[in-house]
């Protein structure tokens, strides 16, 4: 790594960022306008993170991405022309991974096959791997066991997806993440288009596949030995009929994927962004015989040339990356320059007050002023509690600690689950969970629906360096949604913090002393110059945390007990006016 890049981005951003999906507050984003422009919210926010349903897509809640116009189900140019009036700066995602399989890309590559302009720009597994593993009897190359160990997963089994062509072949195309995949159900009229088939042999024939593509998913080993057809002619009509969605993984080689990059980027810049997330970054650079996750040197390569595009654009970049503090990959990226988010402050607050203690919270303020770490930190999120992020890892032979002890994470998300919450986890190559990803619970279930942690936790994240960012339902106290995270899919887990609230239900909420508790904080650290000067951590038993900022004249402190949650906030203006806050 180089010295220490400082950044170039100006002017740099400030005052806290309200984070929602276009559909989360009432049923578009024009309701989500109406919400931030209520007297009540009048100074409280500067930013607005909206989610890509913004865009149209089709799988992910909104992270699959079909093409970067307005979803025109959720946003209309009013929308983004209002949030210009109400001053606040856009934040949107760049999902530098993957498409959609309905991108109109890969929709080409599936119509014109090799001849398509856009073969390059997705990744074919078998061209990737050939002559580095064998043939499958699936159809795709299983790489070779020193590669496969090396390879970092996301789920269970092969990042792959089988997918169709007008030539009735089948190819697969490389997906890390989410895919669906489902059959219609078959019909005996389907099966009769095999001939030589009797009627009463398609009635019994439908029947036998329905009950293997619903037990198995394929029809995989039929025996079919007692009907007048071949297997093949059984797979031609079940593979006709098969349905998927999928997130297709990107080649970073393509120039094309690089000249998409850079028109997407321009097109975000006109909607009214001045951040743009790079979502899924780190695994866009492949390569055989690597992990495929933060490959390096390309990977830096792949930002610096990204960062590079983004200053034409006049575009702040976000990588989000999650990874073990102890592997010390943020601490990489931020000295590159880049603004990171901090993954590690939601488990370290929910530790700081559950136990009671405010030693592993101030190391890691500690070590974001010392090293001038910029970072956008939240309580929840439209994902889940990345409490694995706080561990330690073995680099290089060496173990390097975490900001928690394994024992101390592991003791958490025991507590967060007997809470409510749920997992996601990673995954070894022959398809075992190797570790926890993260636990998906609403902050406010995390903490257990207690409505004075959740105050104190919000309090905290506003003193804390850098941008704070509000998930929308940690300001109305939101409950896990076991009802949608059942429902939800192969991405359920996630759907269990992402209740969408009616404008009956905001009001209604919004008579809450815990949301009007949360808004006068957030207002204050919104207007307040003293947040854009110094912070000092005052002397304090292990149980309290006293937080001062200082800039010129202007002054905000805050001083809270970890044990019962009473907290008081003092703020002094450049005129000498004087605030005081109290909490009990």
């Amino acid at each position: 790594m180089d010295e220490k890049k400082q950044p170039t981005e100006n002017p740099p951003l400030k005052g806290v960022m309200f984070n929602a999906y276009p559909d989360s507050i009432g049923r578009n984003l024009s309701d989500s306008v109406k919400f931030l422009g209520r007297p009540e919210l009048n100074g409280c926010f500067s930013l607005f993170y909206i989610l890509p349903t913004f865009f149209h897509s089709d799988l992910d809640r909104g992270f699959s991405i079909i093409d970067y116009d307005f979803n025109e189900e959720f946003v209309t140019q009013e929308d983004v022309d209002r949030l210009q009036e109400l001053g606040l700066g856009l934040k949107f995602d760049l999902v530098l991974n993957h498409l959609s399989v309905g991108s109109p890309q890969f929709q080409d590559l599936l119509q014109h096959g090799d001849d398509s302009e856009y073969k390059d720009f997705f990744i074919d597994w078998n061209e990737f791997w050939q002559g580095e593993g064998e043939m499958g009897p699936d159809g795709h190359v299983l790489p070779n066991k020193e590669h496969l160990d090396k390879l970092f997963m996301r789920k269970p089994g092969l990042p792959i997806l089988h997918v169709g062509f007008p030539d009735g072949t089948s190819r697969p195309y490389w997906n890390t993440f989410y895919q669906e995949v489902r059959y219609p159900e078959l019909t005996s009229r389907d099966m009769l288009e095999i001939e030589g088939l009797t009627p009463e042999e398609a009635v019994k024939l439908a029947r036998v596949c329905n009950e293997s593509l619903e037990t198995q998913g394929k029809v995989n080993g039929l025996d079919i030995e007692r009907f007048s057809c071949s297997y093949d002619d059984v797979v031609r009509i079940v593979e006709r009929k098969r349905r998927y969605l999928g997130q297709m993984d990107l080649n970073g080689r393509s120039e094309k994927v690089w000249k998409f990059y850079d028109e997407t980027l321009g097109k975000l810049r006109a909607f009214g962004a001045r951040m743009v997330r790079l979502d899924a970054f780190a695994y866009l650079h492949k390569e055989v015989g690597a992990a495929n996750f933060f490959n390096k040197p390309e990977t830096w390569e792949y930002l610096e040339r990204l960062r590079e595009m983004a200053r034409r654009h006049d575009l702040i970049l976000l990588p989000e990356i999650h990874s073990r503090y102890g592997h010390g990959l943020h601490d990489e990226v931020a000295s590159e320059g880049f603004p990171i988010y901090d993954f590690f402050f939601p488990g370290l607050v929910i530790d700081a007050l559950d136990r009671g203690t405010n030693v592993h919270l101030l190391r890691w303020v500690r070590e974001i002023a010392s090293k001038g770490i910029r970072t956008i930190n939240m309580l929840g999120c439209h994902d889940g509690i990345p409490v694995l992020d706080l561990a330690g890892k073995v680099v290089d032979g060496v173990s390097r600690e975490g900001l928690l002890s394994d024992e101390h994470v592991e003791a958490m998300i025991r507590r967060i689950l007997g809470r409510g919450g749920r997992v996601k986890n990673l995954y070894g190559p022959d398809g075992e969970k190797i570790a926890y990803y993260q636990v998906n619970a609403t902050f406010f279930s995390a903490i257990g629906e207690d409505e004075t942690k959740m105050r104190l936790a919000r309090a905290i994240q506003l003193f804390m360096p850098g941008i704070p960012q509000v998930w929308y339902l940690d300001l109305f106290a939101g409950r896990n949604d076991y009802r949608a995270a059942d429902r939800g899919g192969a991405a359920g887990h996630k759907e269990i913090n992402r209740t969408s609230l009616d404008m009956s239900r905001i009001d209604a909420r919004m008579r809450r002393i815990l949301v009007r508790d949360q808004l006068q904080l957030i207002r204050l650290r919104n207007n307040s110059k003293a947040f854009e000067g110094t912070l000092v951590l005052n002397a304090s038993e292990e149980y309290e945390l006293k937080m001062t900022w200082t800039n010129g004249d202007s002054t905000a402190s805050l001083s809270a007990n970890l044990f019962d949650f009473t907290f008081d906030v003092t703020h002094r203006d450049d005129d000498g006016t004087e605030t005081r806050l109290s909490y009990r």
